[in-house]
C-alpha cells in the first residue's frame, strides 16, 4: 500500500509500488489527462507535478513517492484559470492537445520558481515533443503566464468551464439581408 496526496486528496494505493505513476493516475484514479506518449520518458505527455517539480509520470513509481503532494493537470486549476492555461487559450498554443497537459505542467512549475523566464530557459524546462509544431506560440504564451501570474496581465477569454449556455451565449433573432430584424 502506497500512500501520497493526488489534487489535495490523501490517495491511499492497493497497487504494486513498482506501478508507474502514470498507470495508478489514469487506472486507478481515472485522471486521464496524465497522458501515455513515449513510456520512456522522451515526449513529456505525463509530465505531472511532484513536490513542485516537473516530473514524467512514466519514468517514478508509486513507491517512490510515498509521502509526496502531486498534482496533475486536473487538480492544476478547477475552472481552467490558472496563467498559464488562460496564456494558452489566449495565445491560442493547443492544437491536437495530446501533449498539452504535460507542457502545461511543465510550464506551470516553471512559472511558480521564475516568473520571467528567457526563451532559453522555457526550453530548458519545456523539452517536450509535439508534432503539431506549437513551439513558436509557446515561448510567447509561457512569457505570457509568467506576466498574468505576477498581475502585470490579464487576458479575457471565452466562458470558463461550467458556464450556463444561457449565459455564455444569447440566441437573437435573425438579421434580414438589409441589417433589420
Amino acid at each position: 500500500m502506497t500512500k501520497f496526496t493526488v489534487n489535495n486528496q490523501p490517495v491511499e494505493y492497493l497497487m504494486d509500488p513498482q506501478t508507474p505513476l502514470l498507470w495508478a493516475l489514469r487506472d486507478a484514479s481515472n485522471l486521464t489527462g496524465t497522458k501515455y506518449g513515449c513510456g520512456n520518458g522522451a515526449c513529456g505527455a505525463c509530465t505531472v507535478d511532484i513536490d513542485g517539480a516537473a516530473v514524467r509520470a512514466c519514468q517514478v513509481t508509486i513507491g517512490a513517492i510515498e509521502g509526496s503532494f502531486v498534482t496533475t493537470i486536473e487538480g492544476l486549476s478547477r475552472e481552467r484559470d490558472h496563467p498559464v492555461q488562460q496564456a494558452f487559450i489566449a495565445n491560442s498554443v493547443p492544437q491536437c492537445g495530446y501533449c498539452i497537459p504535460g507542457i502545461i505542467m511543465a510550464a506551470a512549475v516553471l512559472i511558480k520558481k521564475n516568473r520571467t523566464p528567457s526563451e532559453e530557459e522555457i526550453e530548458a524546462a519545456i523539452p517536450h515533443i509535439c508534432r503539431c509544431g506549437i513551439y513558436p506560440r509557446l515561448i510567447e504564451a509561457i512569457q505570457r503566464a509568467g506576466r498574468i501570474a505576477a498581475g502585470d496581465e490579464t487576458v479575457a477569454i471565452g466562458a470558463r468551464p461550467g458556464t450556463d449556455p444561457s449565459e455564455a451565449a444569447r440566441v437573437v433573432p435573425a438579421l434580414t439581408p438589409a441589417g433589420r430584424r
